[in-house]
Order: C-alpha cells, then sequence, then structure tokens
C-alpha cells in the first residue's frame, strides 16, 4: 500500500485541520495509508522519509529548518512526490528559498482580498490530471504568484479581475495550477482552496487537487521499475 505524509500547521485562516482531514480522505479512496502530522519535525529522520511515495503540505507562513528541507529534498529526488494548494504549499516559508524551488512558485498577493469572482481556465491537453475538465467559475481569494519559468502550467486565470496598482500593467495569465519534477519527484499545486468550503463550492477544483495528488504519489512506483536513481543529481547537489 502507498503510503502518504500530510504536514498540517501555520496560519489557522487557511483552516489547516480540515482540509488535511478531506485531502487524507481523498488519498485513503485511492488506496494510501495516510499519516497526519501537526509538527515539522515528521521530517527530521530522512530515514523515516524513504518510506513515503506522497507528501502533501498544508503549512502556511511558518519557518522550517534547512535540514528538514534537505531531507525532504532527497525524498523527492528518490522519487516520492509532493502536491499542496493555496498557502499551505506555496507560501509556507517564505525565508527558505530551496522550499520555493522545489514548489515552484510562491504567493505573493491576492489583490481584492478574498471575495473575488473570477474564471479558472483550463489548459486542454496540458496534463491528464485536468482531461475532460472545463473551465469553471470560483469566488476566492485570486492568487498572484512569483512563479518558476519551468512549470507545466494546467490552468490560468487573467488578471487583473479588480483595480488594483498591478492593474496599469498589460493583462497576464496567471497559473492557477501547474505540475513540475525534483529529481525523479513529481511535484503538484494549485492556488485554489484558500479554505475547506472552496473545494464544495467549486468541485473541479477538488477533482483537479485528487487528480493531481495521485499523479505526484505515483511517480516513486516510475522510478523504480523504470531504473531512475538519483545519482546524477547528488554529485552536485549543494545548499548553501
Amino acid at each position: 500500500m502507498k503510503k502518504a505524509l500530510i504536514f498540517k500547521g501555520g496560519w489557522d485562516g487557511h483552516e489547516p485541520d480540515k482540509v488535511s482531514v478531506r485531502f487524507g480522505g481523498l488519498l485513503e479512496k485511492n488506496g494510501y495509508e495516510v499519516v497526519i502530522s501537526d509538527t515539522l519535525d515528521c521530517l527530521a529522520d530522512l530515514n523515516e522519509l524513504w518510506q513515503y511515495d506522497l507528501f502533501v503540505s498544508c503549512w502556511t507562513m511558518g519557518q522550517i529548518k534547512w535540514e528538514y528541507v534537505t531531507n525532504l529534498s532527497k525524498a523527492l529526488a528518490a522519487g516520492a512526490g509532493m502536491a499542496g494548494c493555496h498557502g499551505g504549499m506555496c507560501d509556507s516559508f517564505r525565508e527558505n528559498t530551496e522550499w520555493q524551488f522545489i514548489t515552484g512558485g510562491q504567493w505573493i498577493s491576492h489583490p481584492g482580498g478574498g471575495n473575488v469572482k473570477y474564471t479558472v481556465n483550463v489548459c486542454k491537453g496540458s496534463s491528464p490530471i485536468v482531461e475532460g475538465l472545463e473551465d469553471f467559475e470560483v469566488t476566492s481569494e485570486h492568487y498572484y504568484l512569483h512563479v518558476d519559468p519551468a512549470i507545466e502550467v494546467l490552468a490560468t486565470t487573467r488578471f487583473p479581475v479588480v483595480t488594483y496598482y498591478n492593474i496599469s500593467n498589460k493583462p497576464i495569465d496567471m497559473p492557477v495550477a501547474w505540475t513540475k519534477y525534483w529529481g525523479n519527484g513529481r511535484i503538484f499545486y494549485t492556488s485554489l482552496g484558500h479554505i475547506d468550503s472552496v473545494f464544495d463550492l467549486s468541485p473541479t477544483a477538488q477533482v483537479m487537487m485528487e487528480r493531481g495528488m495521485v499523479w505526484a504519489g505515483a511517480g516513486k512506483q516510475y522510478a523504480i521499475e523504470n531504473g531512475l536513481t538519483t545519482a546524477r543529481f547528488e554529485n552536485n547537489a549543494k545548499m548553501y
């Protein structure tokens, strides 16, 4: 049976308790054994991390020890996946640039606050994660992020929607969901999910999140079956 580790905490406004339970239930439905931790100390022992196929981050605006990121980085490079949503993954540890490198982006603003109605545009054909999904509307925070140009974009949203200082710039399509790789590990992120109820009000957001977690969690077995190793990464894998 595949195993997933969900670590949840940080700012309570993103409802990490509720979101982690929701994600745990979705993973159990897909045959995962799920462990939910309310401390980042679950990342302290690299030998323990080897047992997991998937990590799910539900932690907002915290601080993390560099050695914890190093351990997670090695586990991901070996083929484990990581997935997360909203500030629970791309506003987790603002001071840790390696975390941002791994995840592919960092939240910087949500113009208009938490009650903005906007459209999520699915990038059809971009990934099996969004196969058969149609564009949909969300009323929530409209996330503006700084993103890694290496990401594979699965869905976007148009800015600006509300009047804010950025309205003086040209309209842009901001990534809402993406995938990327870290070594042999698969990374999935969606900016949707400010609070738990977003997934009830916009069911397509939950479908995308569930599929993204399952996709990310399949990377370890793929790496094993295809003889992929971390040797080509580890020779130069040094953190400052």
